[in-house]
């Protein structure tokens, strides 16, 4: 199983990115998939979740109406659209695969690297 992420980058107060996250190893339209951030010293905070067909999403309350999680089975990849970004959105961005039955963090069991995302004046 790999995930591999990409489109961080540093960007203005106000700007845009889109984070794309390409799977390999596993049959990817099975997976509800998850985007999962976090800064130093901090843990890891929860962005946005799909399910397997892309129908459903949810968000953090903290960038709902700003972020939209979007997914393409045949092409294996997961999105992350970022929009109207602020400094607090400033983090390393995960992408990971829900498929454990355990609860909380444990039913991720697999991670990507992460991309850095920077939001500074």
């Amino acid at each position: 199983v790999q995930l591999v992420e990409s489109g961080g980058g540093m960007v203005q107060p106000g700007g845009s990115l889109r984070l794309s996250c390409v799977a390999s190893g596993f049959t990817f339209s099975r997976y509800d998939m998850a985007w999962v951030r976090q800064t130093p010293g901090k843990g890891p905070e929860w962005v946005s979740l799909i399910d397997t067909g892309g129908g459903w999403t949810g968000y953090a309350d903290s960038v709902k109406g700003r972020f939209t999680m979007s997914r393409n089975n045949a092409k294996n990849t997961l999105y992350l659209q970022m929009n109207n970004l602020q400094p607090e959105d400033t983090a390393l961005y995960y992408c990971a695969r829900e498929g454990s039955p355990s609860t909380g963090w444990g039913r991720y069991d697999y991670w990507g690297q992460g991309t850095q995302v920077t939001v500074s004046s």
